[in-house]
């Protein structure tokens, strides 16, 4: 059985446009060359510069947790291998767009080689951009969703401010390497938020800049 279809028999997988981006996006394109072997295990792997691209069951429960839809604008941060951007991408169309942000230049370019694989920044549905995440993207907000794939010690107020109203941001919070959760937080007014929160992960930290 493949990795897809034991997601999907586990129930972590379950939205149709969201299996259809998982089976079209294929993790070995966005893995290093020596761990093309390793693509279809349901285990993170290294990317270079103490990072890693996150297990699939990870990856598969964050996006059905945000509910990303056909036409959404979202900012995808610490987008790292390029891997959530290009999931998204797929997900939103042509309508949509998807904005990855990294803070490590090397891995930006990386993940810029990568989501080009599938022409998604030649035809604007993403865009790779080199910034500090913990401050969002002012210039490019309001967004329907926003995507964190590594974990913060508290949930920064600028992302809240981006998210619009009926938006929803999903982000791992917890100390590094130690006790973790992920939140998925609905704006549901300009001050008023509801959270839910999902215990048991574990996240490289947000990586910290000027």
């Amino acid at each position: 059985m493949g990795l897809i279809d034991e997601l999907i028999n586990e129930g972590i997988l379950k939205t149709p446009a969201i299996i259809r981006a998982f089976r079209k996006i294929k993790r070995r394109d966005f893995v290093l060359p020596e761990n093309e072997y390793a693509a279809e295990a349901n285990a993170p792997l290294p990317i270079g510069y103490g990072q890693t691209i996150s297990q699939p069951l990870t990856v598969a429960f964050m996006v059905e947790l945000l509910e990303p839809s056909e036409g959404d604008k979202i900012l995808d941060i610490g987008s790292g291998s390029g891997w959530t951007t290009a999931l998204l991408a797929e997900i939103v169309g042509g309508k949509g767009k998807v904005y990855g942000v990294e803070i490590i230049e090397g891995l930006k370019k990386f993940g810029e080689k990568n989501v080009s694989k599938y022409n998604f920044i030649k035809k604007r549905r993403a865009e790779m951009i080199l910034g500090n995440g913990r401050f969002g993207l002012p210039q490019s907000a309001p967004f329907d969703k926003i995507l964190v794939s590594a974990a913060a010690g508290k949930i920064p107020e600028e992302l809240l401010r981006e998210l619009k109203i009926g938006g929803r941001l999903v982000i791992p919070i917890g100390e590094p390497f130690g006790s973790q959760r992920v939140m998925a937080i609905d704006k549901k007014s300009e001050n008023k938020f509801e959270e839910k929160n999902f215990p048991g992960f574990i996240f490289v930290p947000l990586v910290k800049g000027s």
